[in-house]
């Protein structure tokens, strides 16, 4: 671990102590249930710290399956009363909730920053409330079943400063849509390779499911780009990430969005590197996300 991540980790866990709330069990598991404690390091390196889980969605009618990680001092004996911000981190298209897991080392980014990591389900939703199909209602989801789900099942720090959201390609697209439209809930978003303006592609990944056809209804598709809720935004009212790589096939709509948060004078960290639509990019992406979120909840 570098000195700047490990000064940066020992801050926001500083600040998690100094807000710490009591409507969060200390002593629990990660879901929230009694667990002996671990009183060795090696006891606590058996830990697993990643936990799937099933959240019931009231708007759905059904469950929806999250992957939750949290960091390894999660159970140390000596920080039982310690809570911990939460970075939600979003799939693409054709993903599921077991793609970040399955291809980042979330355990270790987790333990490293001191926070807890969740990775939900998103289907094939764009994260939005779809106005034509009642089972795809993934802002909602998002935004409120499965922020109040984590906050009430680990020992989160229940404040939008201690919340951000990201993710990849659809996710991205996501994470700027749920953050942008519920400032109130998160504090910090986040976008790698974001599907930002879903207009300028009528004919992918399935998207006239979720809004209808494009030809008879533009002006939805439109509005539920994430590029269209710039003119909404106020500086300075969350801390924004973005970036894309130079090959990516979004590349022009990521820095049309880069233009248009220029335009209206928001403050934000936009990156261009090389690399394509892939996950050696991604990976290597969530670094910087990580330490962007890190420097935010220290603040």
């Amino acid at each position: 671990m570098n000195v700047m991540k490990l000064t940066l980790m020992v801050a926001s866990m500083g600040l998690a102590l100094t807000a710490a709330c009591s409507n969060n069990p200390g002593g629990a598991s990660p879901t929230g249930a009694t667990a002996p404690k671990p009183q060795t390091i090696e006891q606590m390196e058996e830990q697993p710290q990643g936990d799937t889980v099933s959240i019931k969605s009231e708007k759905m009618g059904r469950s929806i399956k999250a992957v939750v990680v949290v960091p390894e001092q999660y159970f140390d004996p000596d920080l039982q009363e310690e809570q911990y911000p939460v970075v939600y981190l979003l799939h693409g298209a054709d993903g599921s909730y077991r793609d970040w897991p399955n291809k980042a080392d979330l355990d270790d980014l987790a333990s490293e920053y001191g926070v807890i990591i969740a990775c939900p389900d998103g289907q094939d939703s764009w994260y939005f409330d779809s106005p034509i199909d009642p089972k795809m209602q993934f802002e909602t989801f998002v935004t409120q079943e499965l922020v109040n789900y984590v906050d009430s099942h680990f020992r989160t720090l229940p404040e939008r400063k201690y919340r951000a959201i990201t993710g990849l390609s659809m996710g991205g697209h996501g994470a700027l849509w749920c953050a942008w439209r519920h400032t109130d809930v998160f504090g910090a978003c986040g976008s790698m390779s974001g599907g930002v303006d879903i207009s300028q592609f009528p004919d992918k990944w399935n998207i006239h499911k979720r809004l209808g056809a494009y030809d008879t209804n533009k002006q939805r598709w439109i509005e539920h780009s994430v590029v269209s809720l710039v003119p909404t935004l106020k500086s300075g009212a969350q801390a924004i990430i973005i970036d894309d790589g130079s090959e990516d096939f979004f590349y022009k709509v990521n820095c049309e969005l880069h233009e248009a948060l220029m335009k209206h004078k928001i403050k934000h960290d936009f990156t261009i590197r090389p690399g394509n639509h892939s996950w050696t990019y991604w990976v290597n992406s969530l670094d910087y996300h990580m330490l962007f979120f890190s420097k935010y909840f220290a603040e």
